[in-house]
């Protein structure tokens, strides 16, 4: 399918979509309803935070609300200030919640979402399951907020969550200044299930984050080893791919 194609079927395109137009990336992520963001393999929380924080864009006014489960903060910590403003600016307000079990912070999650007080709402827990995220889902659907679950690598099973995306690092752009420091981030992206395009399930994408202009690019590919400069633009102009 070439790029044409891509485009004239709505399968890519922009970050500032209207809302409810959920069959474009991200798929809703940060706009509306649930969604699930995992790691691929154990270690790869920075990198599903970052995803999380520049692919979601929420529509409404309010502070981000970061809810964590203890036995996740005593393992990975916690988001530094200077990393949240550096991926969303500096006007953005954060709000921080640790719950001792997940069904605590699922809990704080909702009375969250019911309260409409909340841009967005990220709650990092060790496991979830169907009953609750529907409840969740049925929540932010009624009252407009949007919520992200940050995930372990080992999550499985059905949810109500939109989308499930698996994250893991790649090798850094070159810096352009300086060949032996590390340049925009990037990650891989698999979208491993979406309920609103179902065919869209399965598809990767490659993106780096410019922490000059506060914006994720699609790129066209990310090699293993040595990474040659490389030029990244909007969305829209590379075709993902199908794994497999």
């Amino acid at each position: 399918m070439d790029l044409a194609t891509l485009k004239s079927k709505g399968i890519i395109g922009s970050l500032t979509a209207p809302p409810g137009q959920e069959n474009t990336f991200p798929f809703g992520l940060g706009k509306h309803g649930l969604h699930e963001v995992a790691e691929t393999a154990y270690g790869d929380r920075a990198a599903a935070t970052g995803f999380v924080l520049t692919a979601a864009r929420p529509l409404r006014k309010g502070a981000l609300l970061w809810i964590s489960q203890a036995s996740i903060v005593r393992d990975m910590g916690t988001l530094p200030e200077a990393a949240l403003r550096e991926m969303c600016g500096e006007n953005v307000r954060r709000l921080n919640i640790t719950a001792r079990q997940a069904k605590d912070a699922l809990w704080a999650a909702e009375e969250a979402i019911v309260s409409g007080a909340a841009s967005h709402v990220i709650a990092e827990v060790e496991e979830v399951d169907f009953t609750s995220t529907r409840r969740l889902a049925l929540a932010s659907g009624r009252h407009g907020v949007p919520l992200t679950l940050l995930l372990s690598y080992g999550c499985s099973g059905a949810t109500a969550a939109i989308t499930r995306w698996r994250i893991s690092p790649r090798p850094s752009a070159s810096n352009l200044y300086d060949f032996r420091a590390p340049g925009h981030s990037r990650w891989h992206a698999l979208l491993e299930r979406c309920r609103s395009a179902p065919g869209m399930a399965g598809h990767e994408f490659d993106l780096e984050w410019n922490d000059e202009t506060l914006s994720l690019s699609m790129v066209s590919g990310v090699a293993v080893g040595q990474v040659a400069a490389r030029q990244a633009t909007p969305y829209g102009t590379f075709a993902h791919r199908k794994s497999g």
